[in-house]
């Protein structure tokens, strides 16, 4: 006599009893004697065999399953102790389901546990899907809007724990079936109903024919709420998530095309290997995938005014920000250097007595001033007054800002001569920044473009950006680019698009994240 392989075992199941086959998922089950009341069930585990439905039927125990890899609901359990009981707040539950609903579950049942009063919301859905997602999705969402998932207070099923640990697999956690002793549909009162098992089969129909929990949106729903950790540094990883969430949500009005097409680029320049793999996007490839997220967004075909040029529009992000001062994650010229780098490479100029790269840089840029002041000078057409010049250098001979500030020396007049001295005027705010697909006559300022509040900006200095005690150079390379560098608008025929790299139009403020220039020039 031989034994069967457990993986080719099946147990019987009743295909006519519609209740049980909402519960197919019978291993490691979990029974236990009918307790006295007031007393708790004593649960054990089996493991030896599955669950039959004749075990059920029979009802000699009472009995709970788990979850498979896939499954068709979900469950919510809350205790009757529990704060967020209704007896405890009349809302609680309101709220909870209230937060279901972008994932598409707007409907479920509610029927007590057992007779200790605690109550089972059952969400089911037709599409299956993966329960550990699953799980992930919701335990988020809960979470953050401040409910707290632990046992006795609020427990959810599929239970957010990783499938597999260390090599073994780790189950589910298991929950008692509904419809046995002490357990009871509830109306939206939370008063029980007469029910039996025919009667929850069709509320649970009901349920179904009204939720519609779709794989794409529980994807989308991780990536916007879940703050995942990729391996990359804290600051990298805060701006990536924040990211996430400015692109994820989509459209939701018009005037944002501008707006998100920005997050989107910078996202997949910076940071598309890191999630994907592969090498870092640039050119048509990049151009492409800004294009494919973009119409794969929510609201994006109801929203959108520019899907008929939606191509041209990524292509001018693209020569955007691949003329700006941002990296690929994990660049070797930039501050960050690859774990894959010897220490000795950013070493090697200071050893060998030779400049810096960040010295380079700084003597490139004083040089440009330099020639661009000599040929002013040359042209008899240098200003006199340092607002003109610091407009002039910046506008005509595409010198930011920022280098303008820490290399006054070199063309401020009270370097220069004895002319009466201005201070330069102050650097483009996001309040002169527009989008460039709002109403006709609306305001799109409530867009802001930075990520960050307005008033999270610094103070520009001589003394560079932030509290470091080492000047922060706008030669070194990097994500941190001058504010005045990228937001200095021109004048241009309405309703085009520019960036530095010379696309024609007005230039795109969005790459200008300046509450992150500190944080990306130090990821």
């Amino acid at each position: 006599m031989t034994i069967a392989d457990n993986s080719s075992f099946h147990y019987i199941t009743d295909t006519s009893n519609p209740f049980l086959s909402l519960f197919p998922h019978r291993f490691d089950y979990i029974y236990a004697p009918h307790p006295n009341p007031g007393d708790s069930p004593t649960w054990q585990t089996e493991s030896r065999h599955p669950l039959s439905d004749r075990l059920i039927q029979q009802g000699g125990f009472l009995y709970g399953v788990r979850f498979g890899t896939q499954t068709q609901y979900c469950l919510l359990d809350i205790d009757r102790d529990s704060p967020y009981h209704p007896g405890n707040d009349p809302q609680a539950i309101a709220r909870i389901t209230t937060l279901l609903e972008p994932l598409g579950l707007v409907n479920h049942l509610t029927c007590t546990s057992s007779y200790s009063g605690g109550l089972h919301l059952y969400f089911p859905f037709q599409q299956s899907q993966s329960s550990w997602e699953l799980a992930i999705a919701i335990a988020t969402l809960l979470e953050n809007a401040g409910f707290n998932l632990t046992a006795g207070q609020l427990e959810l099923f599929p239970n957010p724990k990783p499938y597999i640990i260390e090599g073994n697999p780790s189950l589910f956690n298991a929950h008692r079936l509904p419809m046995q002793a002490g357990s009871y549909l509830l109306d939206s009162d939370f008063q029980p109903i007469y029910s039996d098992q025919d009667i929850f089969v069709e509320h649970w129909h009901f349920a179904i024919a009204r939720n519609d929990l779709q794989t794409i949106t529980l994807k989308r729903i991780i990536r916007q709420a879940k703050r995942k950790r990729y391996r990359i540094s804290g600051k990298a990883d805060k701006f990536l998530n924040d990211l996430n969430i400015e692109v994820e949500m989509g459209w939701t009005d018009h005037g944002q095309t501008n707006r998100l097409l920005g997050r989107i680029t910078m996202r997949e320049y910076i940071f598309h290997h890191v999630i994907h793999g592969g090498n870092p996007l640039t050119g048509d490839r990049l151009v492409k995938r800004i294009v494919e997220v973009a119409e794969n967004l929510p609201g994006y075909h109801d929203w959108c005014s520019h899907q008929q040029e939606i191509a041209q529009r990524a292509e001018e992000w693209v020569r955007c920000i691949e003329n700006s001062h941002y990296f690929y994650y994990g660049d070797t010229k930039g501050k960050y250097k690859s774990k894959d780098q010897p220490t000795e490479t950013a070493l090697e100029p200071a050893i060998q007595g030779l400049p810096s790269y960040k010295q380079q840089q700084s003597q490139a840029a004083r040089d440009k001033i330099r020639q661009a002041i000599a040929q002013l000078l040359d042209e008899q057409s240098l200003p006199s007054n340092a607002t003109a010049r610091y407009q002039l250098l910046t506008e005509t001979f595409s010198i930011g800002g920022g280098t303008l500030y820490r290399h006054k020396d070199l063309w401020h007049p009270l370097f220069l001569n004895d002319a009466p001295v201005e201070n330069p005027p102050d650097p483009p705010t996001a309040y002169e920044d527009s989008q460039l697909d709002c109403a006709e006559g609306a305001s799109n300022w409530h867009n802001p473009t930075s990520l960050l509040s307005l008033d999270a900006r610094n103070d520009w200095s001589d003394a560079g950006l932030g509290d470091r005690t080492t000047d922060i150079s706008e030669d070194s390379p990097g994500n941190a680019a001058e504010a005045v560098d990228l937001e200095a608008t021109q004048q241009a025929p309405e309703g085009s698009v520019t960036g530095e790299a010379g696309v024609p139009g007005q230039s795109i403020p969005v790459l200008d994240f300046l509450g992150w220039q500190q944080t990306l020039g130090s990821l």
